[in-house]
């Protein structure tokens, strides 16, 4: 009883607020960084329900029902995960779809600052519904969906390897069923030497105007990424796992040079995507590293999250984003390829940024300093699947996370008052 009566007391205080109140949150005095507006400053933000309503400096606290004291801290929009498998379930032998091998996406994103993850094909036309009923609607994450050009979905093995389960017309009548929820299509894990599905993905895409994204499974021969990015892919077509280096796939780095192919900068400049999609074994720091070294910067930072990524070398959101700072990119490059670029990517503008009537996802991070973590070498040490080990001076971690105008997640308790959304 006591309890229930301390938390009536502190949402009564919460919602009961004078006129002056004219907030549901102020984030007060934290570096924000939103690269869709070109801001780099010690600012604040305030909300008011799930729109953003004004990035301005010293706005009153006293105008907000919660304060989020972010002072030392980094304020950018909710980050965006580009590529995850959430349609989990109990079908052992379905793999990512409806199987064990996705996961729930609320268990994994608020703790990492991302609000929103885009599914990577889990689901096909024949499966969308379920999906959608068992995860995208009772997700406190936003939850959207790259539709697999299988109607089965991603349920490993043979499934995805029928090309004759690859029908373009009913997989955009689906997407465009759901157009809230499908943002793009996906082809995954196909092994032949044959363009059919890559250019069956692309019909679908077409015919429901939305971008596709392409993950070469592996094939003997390798199949040309010069030819599918000059010949199959579309400007706005997203090329993931663009830091693989496996047999069966053919890399964006010549791995005897040290030099990103020529055709991969013509293919940038056609307006092909390159997404990182980390993934178990689709990342590794020997095409990475030279890549950025020299320019070469990801369009979107995402994981490919799934039971196994996340225990291994990838780990999470924050991770990844950390080890391209290990590597040389800036803190607001990595924002913007977190943020406001897989936004623009999937057609979702009114994500990824802090403009005035935005959506009101926010995340408030801090950057570790490595001279408090380890005293032997004052870094941090990151890790790719071949055993490859960097080092970095700086690492991410999300201290509260706000979704949809609510504070979902609150490392530190630095909210106040602190009431956490239950809904």
């Amino acid at each position: 009883m006591r309890k229930k009566f301390f938390l009536a007391a502190a949402l009564c205080c919460l919602f009961h607020f004078s006129d002056a109140q004219k907030y549901s949150i102020v984030i007060k005095g934290g570096t924000v960084i939103d690269p869709k507006n070109n801001i780099n400053s010690v600012m604040d933000v305030a909300l008011k329900g799930d729109t953003v309503m004004l990035v301005a400096k010293n706005i009153d606290p006293k105008e907000g029902r919660q304060v989020v004291n972010a002072k030392g801290l980094y304020v950018t929009p909710g980050l965006i995960d580009m590529h995850s498998h959430n349609f989990y379930g109990t079908k052992m032998d379905q793999t990512y779809s409806n199987g064990p091998n996705a996961l729930p996406p609320d268990g994994f994103t608020f703790r990492t600052g991302v609000t929103t993850v885009v599914d990577a094909g889990c689901a096909g036309w024949k499966s969308f519904a379920d999906f959608k009923k068992q995860t995208i609607d009772i997700s406190k994450t936003r939850v959207l969906a790259f539709l697999n050009i299988v109607g089965e979905g991603m349920r490993g093995g043979n499934y995805e390897q029928i090309v004759e389960d690859m029908d373009a017309a009913a997989t955009a009548r689906v997407a465009k069923e759901n157009p809230d929820y499908i943002v793009g299509i996906k082809l995954a894990h196909f092994n032949g030497h044959n363009w059919t599905p890559t250019d069956r993905a692309v019909e679908a895409g077409k015919l429901a105007n939305i971008p596709v994204m392409i993950d070469f499974g592996g094939a003997q021969p390798v199949l040309s990424i010069e030819e599918l990015f000059m010949n199959h892919l579309r400007p706005g077509d997203i090329f993931t796992h663009c830091f693989g280096q496996l047999n069966g796939r053919e890399p964006i780095l010549d791995v005897a040079t040290g030099k990103i192919k020529p055709f991969v900068y013509e293919a940038r400049k056609k307006g092909i995507l390159f997404d990182v999609g980390y993934g178990g074994i689709s990342f590794a720091f020997s095409q990475a590293i030279p890549a950025v070294k020299s320019g070469f910067y990801p369009n979107t930072i995402s994981t490919d999250i799934h039971t196994g990524s996340m225990n291994n070398a990838m780990k999470d959101m924050l991770n990844v984003m950390s080890k391209f700072l290990a590597m040389g990119m800036d803190l607001p490059a990595v924002i913007k390829a977190s943020t406001w670029a897989p936004a623009q990517a999937i057609h979702r503008e009114e994500l990824g940024n802090l403009s005035a009537g935005s959506r009101a996802d926010v995340s408030v991070l801090r950057v570790l300093d490595g001279k408090f973590q380890m005293a032997d070498t004052g870094t941090f040490g990151f890790v790719d699947y071949t055993g490859t080990r960097i080092t970095g001076k700086q690492k991410l971690e999300a201290e509260v996370t706000i979704r949809g105008g609510k504070v979902v997640y609150d490392l530190n308790g630095i909210t106040n008052p602190l009431v956490l959304s239950r809904n």
